[in-house]
């Protein structure tokens, strides 16, 4: 079965690659949780993320934005004490404010699934050379107008390039190689098999 290259290297990548990289997402907590650990990965590995997520998701309770908005002071104590955390202050509070502002725009559009995907009217984007792989980006156009919506209503940590790696994993943005086999099951749900 071949995959894009990048999830080649260990299992743990493949895994992630294969059953959630790229699936079209429309979990409000999924979403949480994906925003949540694209900002701890931030100037980190996507594997060191990946290594720590059992433990990013316990000390930050299942990544329920509700519970997320109302930690206090010892709660960032709490996640600062906690054994294989990604000890960063800033990412912590990041997290928890996000989750505030995320809440909002939960309230203002129903669900966030429906404000992310408001972005792409509700459709998975794919750009001329990325599939076979001949252009590159780590940012764009869509990336940095959903950061700058994002930062305007209160979030941080979640600049264009973060924002773009953001939208790759929950499937707003295809880009699979053409000789993935995720390549043309993006619209499959994550409880299928690929």
């Amino acid at each position: 079965m071949l995959r894009c290259k990048w999830a080649d290297s260990d299992s743990l990548l493949a895994d992630y690659h294969d059953k959630e990289w790229g699936v079209p997402l429309f979990d409000d907590v999924k979403h949480f949780e994906s925003l949540s650990l694209e900002v701890m990965q931030c100037g980190l590995s996507w594997m060191t993320v990946l290594k720590k997520r059992e433990v990013l998701n316990s000390a930050f309770l299942g990544f329920d934005p509700e519970k997320v908005a109302s930690f206090k002071d010892e709660d960032v104590e709490r996640i600062m004490s906690t054994d294989g955390m990604i000890r960063s202050r800033r990412k912590i509070l990041a997290v928890i404010r996000n989750a505030r502002a995320f809440l909002s725009i939960k309230a203002e559009y129903g669900s966030f699934s429906s404000y992310i995907w408001g972005f792409s009217d509700g459709k998975i984007m794919e750009y001329p050379g990325h599939a076979d792989g001949s252009v590159t980006v780590a940012k764009n156009e869509l990336s940095e107008r959903v950061s700058n919506d994002l930062k305007s209503r209160g979030f941080c940590f979640l600049g264009p390039v973060t924002v773009y790696s953001y939208l790759q994993a929950v499937g707003i943005i295809n880009d699979h190689y053409d000789y993935c086999f995720r390549y043309r099951q993006r619209g499959k749900s994550i409880d299928q098999d690929p």
